[in-house]
C-alpha cells in the first residue's frame, strides 16, 4: 500500500520551522462529524487527548481556548484568565475571516494573527495531545508544553468541571 503524501498546512510548517517533534494523522471526515469526539474515534484515541480549538470574542478582541474535546469551555473562567470582563463565542460566520480556518479545521497554530491563547490545564497531565493541523480530517500530536511555546499560550483552569463526559 503506497502512502499518499499530504500537503503541508500552515500549522505543520510552523511546527517544523520551530523543530518541534510531532506526529500527523489523517482520517475521513464528513460535515456531520467535525467535532473532537469524532476525531478521537477516527484516530482510535482517548477522547480526552483530542483537543478542540475555540475562539471567543471580548473587549480585547479574539481569545483562543484549547480544551479537551470531551469537556466544555467555562467562559467566565477564560474571561478571568485573560483579564477580560466578559466573553462570548465568536460567531461561526466570522471564524474564517478572523483565524483563516474553518469549523472542524481550526488549529491554534498558524492563525492569521497571534491571539492570546489559553490551554486547558488538563493538558499538562498528558505526554502529548492532538489538535487540528489546520484542515478537516488532519490532526497533529504534540507535547502540550511545545504547543504552548508555539502559540505563546498559557495553561489555565478554563473548563467546566461539572460537564465532563
Amino acid at each position: 500500500m503506497s502512502k499518499k503524501k499530504m500537503h503541508k498546512t500552515n500549522a505543520i510548517r510552523i511546527i517544523e520551522q520551530k523543530k518541534i517533534p510531532y506526529e500527523e494523522s489523517s482520517f475521513p471526515w464528513s460535515k456531520e462529524h467535525v467535532d473532537a469526539a469524532s476525531a478521537a474515534q477516527a484516530l482510535g484515541a482517548e477522547a480526552g487527548s483530542v483537543y478542540k480549538t475555540l475562539v471567543t470574542i471580548g473587549s480585547i478582541g479574539p481569545i483562543v481556548a484549547v480544551i479537551p474535546g470531551n469537556l466544555e469551555l467555562d467562559l467566565k473562567a477564560l474571561a478571568k484568565a485573560s483579564g477580560t470582563k466578559r466573553l462570548e463565542m465568536l460567531p461561526l460566520k466570522d471564524l474564517e475571516k478572523t483565524t483563516g480556518y474553518i469549523r472542524g479545521g481550526c488549529s491554534p497554530i498558524g492563525m492569521k494573527k497571534a491571539y492570546p491563547t489559553f490551554l486547558a490545564q488538563e493538558a499538562q497531565t498528558k505526554k502529548a495531545i492532538y489538535v487540528s493541523a489546520g484542515k478537516r480530517g488532519r490532526q497533529v500530536k504534540v507535547a502540550p508544553d511545545d504547543l504552548a511555546t508555539i502559540v505563546q499560550g498559557r495553561f489555565a483552569d478554563i473548563t467546566e468541571k461539572n460537564n465532563s463526559v
